[in-house]
């Protein structure tokens, strides 16, 4: 059973991470990469990307 619990929790905070990199202001490319990180190596790729992911959108008004 925690196991079950701890891959949902990875899997939302890998699908919050894909989100807000394809949301981000970064080229295609650089979103491309972090995508395939990410589901290649979910829990690490998801660490790499809360430390050096691309950040939110740049310039964008509310």
């Amino acid at each position: 059973m925690e196991y079950g619990i701890i891959g949902l929790i990875v899997l939302i905070a890998n699908i919050y991470a894909l989100v807000k990199t394809w949301t981000s202001a970064a080229s295609t490319g650089a979103k491309l990469l972090w995508t395939l990180l990410i589901l290649v190596l979910p829990v690490i790729g998801f660490i790499i990307w809360f430390f050096a992911g691309p950040r939110g959108a740049a310039g964008r008004t509310a």
